[in-house]
């Protein structure tokens, strides 16, 4: 009994996370119909919709972790539905864009509270030897239900109009909350910090990572600005966390060669991965002359490469080790960048290929490196590790598309496309280098003696 109420625990908690990605990209076939009812032009509810979600998924990440370490990520999971299905309502409701930026900042509130508290209770639940499986089919179901957002999006809008997307949320959080309410509160607690909460270094950070955000959007005008006064942020940020006693990032973390190179890894790769899904629709038009369809088509490649691999990538890295698996994943995907740049553009076979190896490379990866990663974090810091995680990969991704946006300009002659193109997978090859280094830095296998022997620590 107690084996499955664990299962209905984390069963809840990944099916309230998943719809983190699920509303990040839902929306986006909504928007031309929000516009035209609210009379607003598309570009202002882009960025009251858009950038309002993405600002505060990115900036909530890490103090909500911190939040769930001092009072239970199983509460935290409560407290992230709620607050999800808060703004779902609100949306459904909502009688004007300003009241829908709202709805959108109260989901992307609870999906930060809820991939971190989610990450934790999968540290903290299953045994070392079993977390790599359970961080495969984490990482399937989160790439999964990014990839089917504009599909479900689509239809939702057809159907039954833009507040769909919306209400779409509940009956996910209904089927999660129910599954929680079944499995009760875990025997297992984290310890509850006795300092007071660091307020302090929440507002820096959060101002820090707000104007990095803000400085890394494609569509933004002037982002130097923004960029260096996060960057100026982040040092108040940093000498305040080293002096306070219970700080929301506590820095030893990244002392550990497993959890600093696992983050990175999965960061850099994520700057690969989102920078390619906004610029293969874009080269894919204008060189091929292919429609949105093929181009999803294309995409589906990448995709679905990921959410088949994943799983069985998580098994392979609990029997193989970590750094194995990694390693090998970052090599395909190297494979795939290569292949891409290597390609005249000409068929849309020549991007489907190397697109699938790289969604192979990913899935192989990332359960490896996000396992290593959480797993080097004390159990008391669980939260929190998984928060800086969740927020270096969003950061990679806004990073890989500002690269993009910076090195890619599609106006230019064919020959002037295919160049950029591939300098851009120059950059990154470099980036996915980096990555298999970090790779190399993960655990390798254990014996099953000294798994167990860690396992029995934990508990």
């Amino acid at each position: 009994m107690p084996e499955v109420r664990r299962g209905q625990r984390l069963v809840a908690a990944v099916l309230a996370a998943s719809l983190m990605p699920l509303n990040s990209t839902m929306i986006a076939v909504a928007l031309p119909d929000i516009s035209h009812e609210f009379g607003q032009d598309p570009s202002v509810v882009t960025q009251a919709l858009v950038t309002s979600y993405l600002v505060a998924a990115v900036v909530l990440q890490s103090p909500a972790g911190k939040i769930g370490d001092r009072l239970g990520h199983s509460r935290m999971l409560a407290a992230g539905q709620v607050l999800v299905g808060a703004g779902a309502l609100l949306g459904f409701l909502s009688p004007s864009v300003a009241s829908l930026t709202a709805a959108r900042v109260l989901m992307a509130a609870g999906g930060a509270v809820l991939v971190p508290a989610t990450v934790a209770l999968l540290r903290h639940e299953l045994p070392p030897e079993r977390r790599g499986r359970a961080f495969g089919a984490f990482g399937a179901v989160m790439a999964l239900a990014a990839a089917v957002g504009p599909l479900v999006g689509g239809e939702l809008v057809s159907q039954f109009g833009w507040p769909s997307v919306f209400v779409a949320n509940l009956p996910v959080l209904l089927v999660s909350a129910t599954l929680a309410g079944l499995a009760g509160t875990p025997v297992r607690v984290p310890r509850v910090a006795t300092p007071g909460f660091d307020w302090v270094g929440t507002v820096l950070l959060a101002t820090a990572l707000t104007s990095i955000v803000l400085g890394l959007r494609p569509e933004g005008a002037h982002p130097a600005p923004f960029l260096v006064a996060g960057g100026v942020l982040l040092v108040p940020f940093t000498l305040w966390e080293r002096r306070v006693r219970d700080p929301v990032v506590a820095f030893s973390l990244f002392r550990s060669a497993p959890f600093t190179a696992g983050t990175v890894l999965i960061a850099v790769q994520n700057l690969v991965m989102y920078a390619l899904l906004f610029e293969v629709p874009l080269v894919a038009h204008d060189l091929l002359d292919l429609g949105a369809r093929r181009t999803g088509q294309l995409l589906v490649s990448l995709m679905l490469a990921m959410v088949l691999v994943s799983p069985v990538a998580g098994r392979l890295a609990d029997r193989l080790g970590a750094r194995t698996v990694a390693v090998a994943g970052s090599l395909v995907a190297l494979a795939g960048v290569v292949g891409l740049a290597v390609t005249d553009l000409t068929a849309p076979v020549q991007i489907a290929v190397p697109l699938g190896l790289l969604g192979v490379g990913l899935g192989l990866t990332t359960p490896a490196a996000q396992s290593a990663s959480i797993s080097a974090a004390p159990g008391e810091q669980a939260g929190m590790a998984a928060g800086i995680g969740s927020t270096m990969r969003y950061l990679g991704g806004l990073a890989g598309v500002a690269v993009m946006s910076l090195l890619l300009d599609v106006s230019g002659s064919r020959s002037a496309v295919v160049g950029e193109h591939r300098t851009l997978m120059v950059v990154f090859a470099g980036a996915l280098l980096v990555g298999l280094l970090c790779a190399a830095l993960l655990p390798a296998a254990q014996s099953r003696g000294s798994i167990r022997s860690r396992s029995n620590a934990e508990t």
